[in-house]
């Protein structure tokens, strides 16, 4: 149950010190926000707390489908339609927090009232944000255990396109939540790209189902399994045996900024839901179980750190909880009660059913 509490919570950790109340998110250097960080202390001299370091869109859109998912649904079609009344509902909350124009859009075609058709959002050409991926690790909390791999699927790709109805935007959902359940069942990080790639025609099985939009899908899905193969080649780990990811000699935040502009495609790293994931993996990769050097990969870098912070911290908790974190990160954390319940709660729904 700790490390799922330790996720919820360093989730919202990782989203706070990327977002910096907007001002690290919109800053294109991460060198210039490693300097700052300098001037403030370092990292273990911050104390969070709800004032000057608050929550983004991103962890109240994690947290709001956690609500859906701890709920006694009988059936999937029934946390759908809970998930759309909540998803409503949330939109007055993330006035304020800057909130991902791509949420906004798709929770306005959510229809709460209509009982078949609730969830059935249209294409979204604009819809290839990281939104959907950084509400989906619970989803992969949910149902981490291998014999749930159907459910993860199915849920991680409806909640994705509930708001982000496009390939981009619905496979980063898939992405982040089994990327949630592999840290859960302790599986090796190097191997999670290639797992990824093995499971993105089940996703595509699963959308042939259900007879919608398969004709605009059918040209942007190839984009997202390309990018993260090309990704694995790079780092050297696409294929079965190889096990040592390789990274430049020279890496330091200006040449991670240049790296993960170039995974993106239009510039702001971490802006999609190919390279948000991407880049927190690429910092779990490198960091192993050093929190410091995983935020400076992952929450300190040009672009949209606060999505890429809430990806790796979630990631991180699962796998190594809180014991390395300075406690003046979390013990403030705004809504840290609400994420320490809901990451309780997850933890019981999974063990049920």
């Amino acid at each position: 149950m700790e490390k799922f509490q330790a996720a919820m919570v360093l989730g919202g950790v990782g989203d706070a010190l990327g977002y910096r109340k907007g001002r690290w998110e919109g800053c294109t250097s991460g060198k210039q926000i490693q300097e700052e960080l300098a001037s403030l202390g370092g990292l273990a001299a911050l104390k969070l707390d709800p004032e000057n370091w608050p929550l983004s869109d991103g962890v109240l859109m994690h947290m709001t489908t956690a609500e859906a998912l701890i709920t006694d649904y009988w059936c999937m079609e029934d946390l759908y339609r809970e998930l759309v009344r909540l998803y409503v509902e949330a939109m007055v909350l993330l006035q304020g927090r800057a909130p991902d124009p791509s949420t906004v859009e798709g929770c306005a075609h959510l229809k709460p009232n209509n009982f078949l058709l609730a969830w059935h959002t249209p294409f979204n050409e604009k819809g290839s944000g990281c939104g959907a991926a950084t509400k989906a690790m619970c989803v992969g909390m949910r149902y981490w255990r291998p014999d749930r791999l159907e459910s993860l699927i199915e849920v991680s790709i409806e909640t994705g396109r509930m708001t982000h109805n496009h390939p981009i935007g619905f496979l980063g959902s898939l992405c982040t939540a089994l990327f949630a359940s592999y840290a859960l069942q302790g599986k090796p990080v190097v191997s999670w790209g290639r797992e990824l790639v093995k499971i993105i025609p089940k996703a595509e099985e699963y959308c042939k189902k259900t007879i919608r939009h398969m004709a605009e899908y059918q040209e942007k899905w190839f984009y997202f399994e390309a990018k993260w193969q090309f990704y694995l080649e790079e780092r050297g780990i696409a294929e079965e045996g190889q096990n040592k990811p390789v990274f430049p000699d020279k890496y330091d935040a200006e040449e991670r900024d240049k790296a993960y502009k170039h995974w993106s495609s239009e510039g702001q790293a971490g802006h999609r839901g190919h390279d948000a994931p991407m880049i927190a993996y690429d910092a779990l990769l490198a960091s192993g179980s050093d929190w410091i050097e995983l935020c400076k990969r992952a929450m300190f870098h040009g672009g949209v750190s606060s999505a890429t912070g809430l990806i790796a911290g979630c990631l991180y908790g699962l796998m190594h909880g809180l014991g390395q974190v300075p406690a003046g990160l979390y013990q403030n954390l705004d809504k840290r009660e609400r994420l320490e319940e809901l990451g309780a709660k997850l933890y019981k729904a999974a063990a049920e059913k």
